[in-house]
């Protein structure tokens, strides 16, 4: 005979509330801390961060139930990540070691604007038994609907923090499309905001800019300018002591310096992670001309970018450097190579030959020779030079007007513009005119290529004019550095100095019968060098 047993359910009613589940015992206070946070540190935001941590503190104090663990506060850092937020990191760290049981704060968008961040923090909050209670929409976690509530409510707060970021973007592009330079002037040397909200030149730090570049000119490397720099004691732009060799490549490299602004290098690829790169095309850029007052020429600037090519493209970081790519072989026209002979003995010697002669096919028959040997025949090869001080240096003052005359290359650049505009306007009625009448299209088409190599080659003219423009400016800036450094050598050459290599000579030619020098004003000597082939 089968009996079955009817089962019997028996509630027992709860003993706690909800605000009492996560304390640690009955008739215990429950230990409470506050979170606040302010996204910038500007003075009306100042004041509501001392607000917050004043109303925390009050708050939790009048209440007999809690007991007042702190305040926890991150000032100046936006919500969209915890990462760096120190204040919120040390409050989760205190609550997991079991020294909170309860944390106030404001609303979610307060706590963090991030989803994933929010919810993977109250859970892990929540499995020790710790709640957090938002005040505005008047949350608590450990209640059942209070996890669905943190996902609506956080998942709105990041899109509100997205669209904040994007309308921020859109309003710096629109800034830099009308061509509003800003700068960062507490990590830029040499300028500062003036009354008008536009950059000053501070003529102190614009010295010292100058300087940098003068030197770099003058021969010296990034190190050696950076160590004299720290040497002399010159604060960086970031107010420390310590000049970096990045630095002083930073400074050599902004076209600001120039008065110019190139906008948009960089952007910002996530609104939450706030990472940033390189833009290489994937936005555009927006040059500005003549944009703010220039503490360098803009042909020493290109000379300097030339300069910093020509070094990158040499051997010099095989501290070969002296005679980088400005040996060359009379024969096939090439460079000439530098090689150290004994590099671990007392004969340790740098020895320079034509990167052709050993090479596959003919080679050079030019001698090799050695580096003491181009220093030997560069000291006489000025001695020379000097010997004819005046004549050398009546020559360049005499063609420095006609360098400086662009009169011909100014009218050419006008008409080029002109016609330009012209054509330009040309193209654009030709594809209206396509887009509005019905035309034989194999006609239009013809035109339109036909248009559209015009407007190329007047660009590909205007550059051309810009660039011959250009490189009078750099000549003319590179010959009166040249007479400045050349004045400066009254009495005859005993020994090679670098610095007088690095501003009065510009390559040097080997050949079968010895070494012809040509300098920066265009002058040649012939010195005989001894070599062996």
């Amino acid at each position: 005979m089968n009996t079955s047993t009817q089962s019997q359910v028996t509630v027992i009613p709860p003993t706690l509330s909800l605000g009492q589940c996560s304390a640690p015992a009955l008739g215990k206070k429950r230990r409470t801390a506050g979170y606040g946070r302010v996204s910038t540190k500007e003075e009306e935001q100042q004041t509501s961060y001392a607000a917050q941590v004043d109303y925390y503190t009050k708050y939790i104090q009048s209440n007999p139930e809690w007991e007042f663990v702190g305040v926890y506060t991150d000032e100046g850092i936006s919500a969209t990540t915890t990462k760096k937020r120190d204040g919120f990191n040390r409050m989760i760290q205190d609550a997991l070691a079991g020294k909170i049981d309860l944390i106030l704060t404001k609303s979610v968008s307060r706590f963090a604007r991030n989803t994933v961040d929010t919810l993977t923090t109250v859970r892990k909050l929540k499995e020790k038994g710790i709640e957090v209670y938002f005040e505005k929409e008047s949350i608590y976690t450990l209640d059942s609907k209070g996890e669905l509530l943190i996902t609506i409510m956080s998942s709105l707060a990041q899109e509100e923090s997205r669209s904040i970021s994007e309308n921020v973007a859109w309003g710096q592009r629109k800034r830099m499309a009308d061509g509003k330079v800003s700068m960062a002037y507490k990590q830029f040397l040499g300028y500062e905001k003036g009354p008008d909200g536009k950059p000053r030149i501070v003529e102190a730090e614009a010295t010292i800019v100058r300087q940098i570049y003068n030197q770099f000119l003058r021969g010296m490397s990034y190190n050696q300018i950076a160590k004299q720099l720290t040497d002399q004691g010159v604060p960086t732009p970031r107010n420390k002591q310590g000049w970096a060799v990045s630095t002083v490549m930073s400074i050599l490299k902004n076209e600001k310096y120039m008065g110019d602004a190139i906008l948009q290098k960089t952007f910002t690829i996530d609104f939450l992670s706030k990472k940033t790169k390189a833009n290489q095309g994937e936005l555009p850029k927006y040059h500005v001309k003549n944009s703010h007052p220039a503490i360098i020429e803009p042909e020493v600037h290109e000379l300097v970018q030339r300069e910093i090519t020509r070094r990158a493209d040499g051997p010099v970081k095989n501290g070969l450097g002296v005679f980088a790519r400005q040996v060359l072989c009379g024969e096939c026209g090439g460079l000439y190579g530098a090689k150290v002979w004994h590099s671990r003995d007392k004969y340790r010697r740098v020895v320079f030959q034509c990167n052709e002669k050993y090479g596959s096919g003919k080679r050079c028959a030019t001698p090799h020779v050695t580096e003491e040997e181009l220093k030997q025949a560069f000291v006489a090869a000025m001695n020379q030079l000097i010997t004819d001080r005046e004549a050398v240096v009546e020559d360049i003052r005499l063609l420095l007007p006609k360098l400086a005359d662009t009169t011909k290359l100014e009218w050419e650049k006008a008409s080029a513009l002109q016609e330009r505009d012209e054509r330009r306007s040309l193209l654009e009625k030709c594809v209206e005119e396509n887009a509005s009448v019905a035309l034989d299209q194999q006609a239009y088409e013809e035109r339109y290529q036909g248009l559209v190599s015009k407007y190329v080659a007047t660009q590909e003219r205007l550059a051309d004019i810009e660039e011959k423009l250009l490189a009078r400016a750099i000549r003319r800036e590179t010959l009166r550095r040249f007479i400045e450094a050349f004045e400066q050598r009254q009495d005859p050459v005993e020994q090679f100095d670098e610095l007088t290599w690095r501003c009065l000579a510009d390559t040097v030619t080997v050949t079968t019968g010895g070494a012809l020098f040509r300098f920066k004003n265009g002058a040649e000597i012939r010195v005989g060098v001894r070599g062996k082939k």
